[in-house]
């Protein structure tokens, strides 16, 4: 699939329409946090919470955030933590944003622009990590890649077909859609001779032209939801994804691997690619951008939101395009983080189909063999990954082959029936744990700030308390801080509504395998304790 780019409630709303030691402190007369203690509020919420949401107390703020304010004001004062290395393999990151400054891994074996490998890893100048695309911005879809191939008579062609058409149907239906709203935009304003328009003056036009009235009721629905600027943005957002599917992700024409000139095939060439993270179009680094923001944006600088994580690096790999990211791209991203002393990779990425999954595999496990945990999205398809195909994953031939691989659900920071995420994959076997991801405000190139949401914004929140962890407790392992993460989140008791569908309803336990919301201050007084 796409990579986990999200959209906007704006076009969701359209669719319907159609490094020091740490010192070691005593934390044994300090209790959990936990979710029953006080009665929480039912969606409301101020627009300071909503800024930095994620990082609130359930108890004392009476919103699911992860307890992170808490953690630093009452477990992590006057401490200092290890320096953490995080990886942030995805779409490319504006490294050059105000609020990612000294933020940014450098290599120290490279010397900047002198066009030698000094380090002899085989990627010159790798400054601030490695782009493996290139100038590749479009893709294939992995289902479109697989039917190119030609039919060979296996059941993986079969269901990629079945799904390309299915898909194709859909977005076909999707411009339907946007051809109507884009009519009915263009009509209204020219009825009314101004496209600033207000519900208030939608709803003074008074016509007996039966088009006209119908793309008035269009417009006041759409426009009650949201402001006029809103609308604009995500109509824009909605058409880009559309055209994306259209002449780039199932178009079985078009070839975007011949700009890089690898064979993605070909898993002995491995020295492709160049340096620039952000890749060839600054602005095509949003989503990588966004999610480094959520791990590392600075704290308490009055500039767009915190991160979670202070004392950390991010290094930028970019590897996933606009489309599916590659198995060899993939495989080598994880290697080149663990090689180059990532302590935690983030993939907020995914897809349904794996040609070359084998490579994959070993790239996790040879991050577990380095002690990398590696943190992962698990999809915005509102599916149950325990019945549904998804990569990468850490289950070969129905067993876990690694125990550094943990999947995030998302969270809405609506407490009760809608916790989950409408979007939000889900699976007792498949999903570790959620934490948040929708309205999450953080970092997006060219020095802004957008929400964005996703189960690719409820990774790095886990990826930023897994920095937490190992900054302050670097002797805890991988494996460790997974399972920290797992078992110290709070346990929510309530039954939500599960993919939207109200008719659908799940105890939020049995979403996941530990049927818990992550919790920075909990994982925190449990590293403590296993520590010692």
């Amino acid at each position: 699939m796409h990579y986990l780019k999200s959209f906007s409630f704006v076009a969701a709303s359209l669719l319907v329409i159609g490094c020091g030691a740490s010192k070691t402190v005593s934390y044994t007369q300090l209790s959990p946090i936990q979710a029953t203690a006080v009665p929480l509020k039912n969606g409301k919420i101020s627009e300071a919470e909503l800024l930095r949401w994620s990082h609130l107390d359930i108890v004392k703020d009476t919103i699911p955030g992860m307890s992170v304010d808490r953690a630093y004001q009452e477990l992590l004062k006057n401490r200092t933590g290890q320096k953490v290395i995080v990886a942030v393999i995805d779409s490319g990151t504006d490294i050059e944003h105000e609020d990612l400054k000294g933020r940014i891994w450098t290599n120290p074996k490279e010397v900047p622009g002198n066009g030698i490998d000094d380090d002899k890893n085989g990627y010159i100048d790798d400054i601030n990590g490695w782009n493996f695309l290139g100038d590749i911005i479009h893709e294939n879809l992995e289902l479109t890649r697989i039917l190119k191939k030609g039919d060979d008579g296996s059941e993986t062609y079969k269901k990629a077909k079945a799904k390309h058409e299915e898909k194709e149907q859909e977005i076909l239906g999707n411009k339907q859609q946007l051809d109507f709203i884009l009519a009915a935009d263009k009509a209204i304003t020219d009825y009314l001779k101004k496209d600033n328009y207000t519900v208030e003056e939608l709803k003074s036009i008074l016509t007996t032209d039966a088009m006209l009235g119908n793309y008035k009721m269009v417009m006041t629905q759409v426009l009650s939801n949201t402001t006029r600027e809103e609308f604009v943005e995500g109509i824009a957002e909605f058409k880009d994804y559309i055209y994306d599917q259209l002449n780039y992700n199932l178009n079985l024409e078009f070839d975007g691997r011949k700009l890089l000139g690898d064979d993605a095939e070909d898993f002995s060439t491995k020295y492709y690619g160049n340096n620039q993270v952000w890749g060839p179009d600054k602005k095509e680094a949003l989503h990588g951008t966004h999610v480094a923001g959520i791990i590392a944006q600075v704290r308490g600088n009055n500039l767009g939101g915190d991160g979670v994580a202070t004392n950390v690096e991010i290094m930028a790999i970019r590897a996933v395009p606009n489309g599916d990211e590659y198995d060899k791209d993939i495989a080598l991203a994880i290697r080149y983080a663990a090689d180059n002393g990532a302590k935690v990779i983030n993939g907020s990425f995914g897809k349904g189909f794996s040609p070359h999954k084998e490579w994959v595999y070993e790239a996790i496990q040879y991050a577990a063999a380095k002690d990398v945990l590696f943190v992962h999205a698990a999809g915005n398809d509102g599916e149950n990954m325990d019945t549904e195909e998804s990569y990468p994953n850490d289950f070969k031939d129905g067993k876990e082959i690694a125990s550094n691989f943990i999947k995030i659900g998302a969270l809405n920071y609506v407490y009760g029936s809608k916790l989950a995420a409408d979007f939000s994959n889900y699976g007792q076997t498949q999903v570790d744990v959620f934490s948040p991801g929708v309205k999450i405000y953080a970092t997006v190139p060219n020095n802004k700030y957008k929400y964005e949401q996703g189960t690719s914004m409820a990774a790095p929140n886990a990826a930023g308390v897994a920095a937490l962890i190992r900054s302050y407790y670097p002797s805890l392992t991988a494996a460790q801080v997974k399972q920290i993460l797992k078992d110290s989140g709070v346990s929510v008791s309530k039954t939500v509504v599960v993919s939207g569908d109200a008719s659908l309803k799940m105890p939020f336990s049995e979403l996941s395998a530990s049927g818990k919301i992550i919790n920075a201050y909990n994982a925190l007084l449990m590293a403590d304790k296993m520590s010692k």
